[in-house]
């Protein structure tokens, strides 16, 4: 009888304890912090955010003094509901999710954001303050601009707001899907293309994942996650264990989800730049 090996299980650092300067500095990216006399290091340089790579050097120059890098903790409420959004977070790494949690405790999730897009469109808009919450699921790292900041940035009318104003559409449709697939498609289908959408924003195949995390993500059961992670662990798409997940054959998973996990990546993709300027920092 042949045998079968598992595949390794990671080693992941617990993110849940860094403070928000904590982490290791990134040497190519220092730059001075307003109010500071030291320069601020970190791991990752803003040019890793795909919004701030498509800007214009002149345009970068200008707003790279007030960013202010941050780490993003696993787990960390990047704004609550209610509460008023002060800065603008532009993701270099990481995953945060964008949800509504109700009177009685349920909750549902509407968006994702990775290094493609930045949290805290209610200072862009001037509502200040949004219902939902943001609460990171993959830690990584930002830049955070404060909102009179960017306010600044937006009397330029320039490449930094038609590029914000793109990803809100891009924002705006991506809910919409959302709520159809949750209305329409199967838990299974709900599943994959959520498992599909955390895996285009992780730079590895394997995401630190629990059950009860997917169940509150898509508003079900957890012993619904439970049964569905089963049967696609069985069918040899992704391997699960107590605290990771592990995508095993994408093409598979792909051709196991709804039409809502292409149509949202299509939308993306048209509306966002694919590609960095030539002067870009990387």
């Amino acid at each position: 009888m042949a045998m079968t090996t598992k595949p390794p299980v990671p080693r992941f650092a617990d993110a849940s304890r860094l403070g928000p300067h904590s982490f290791r500095p990134y040497p190519e990216a220092r730059f001075a912090h307003p109010g500071r006399k030291s320069a601020v290091s970190a791991p990752y340089a803003p040019r890793q955010n795909q919004l701030l790579a498509a800007l214009p050097r002149e345009d970068y120059e200008r707003l790279l003094p007030d960013l202010e890098p941050v780490a993003l903790p696993l787990g960390w409420t990047i704004y609550g509901a209610g509460e008023r959004e002060k800065y603008l977070y532009l993701l270099t790494a990481g995953i945060v999710s964008q949800f509504y949690v109700t009177q009685d405790g349920a909750s549902a999730e509407f968006a994702i954001t990775g290094s493609e897009g930045v949290i805290g469109v209610a200072s862009i808009l001037g509502g200040e303050s949004t219902p939902s919450q943001a609460v990171v699921l993959n830690s990584g790292y930002a830049y955070r601009l404060d909102a009179e900041s960017l306010k600044g940035e937006f009397e330029h009318v320039g490449p930094l707001q038609h590029l914000l104003l793109r990803y809100m559409q891009a924002l705006i449709e991506q809910a919409g899907q959302v709520a159809v697939c949750n209305r329409h498609h199967s838990l299974e289908q709900r599943v994959c293309r959520w498992i599909l959408s955390c895996l285009d924003r992780s730079p590895s195949n394997v995401l630190t994942m629990t059950h009860k995390l997917i169940a509150d993500m898509l508003g079900v059961r957890r012993e619904g996650i439970t049964e569905t992670a089963g049967k696609l662990q069985q069918a040899g798409l992704i391997c699960c264990r107590r605290r990771y997940l592990a995508v095993l054959d994408r093409p598979r998973l792909e051709a196991r989800t709804c039409e809502c996990y292409a149509v949202v990546k299509r939308e993306y993709d048209r509306l966002l730049p694919k590609h960095r300027h030539a002067e870009a920092v990387s």
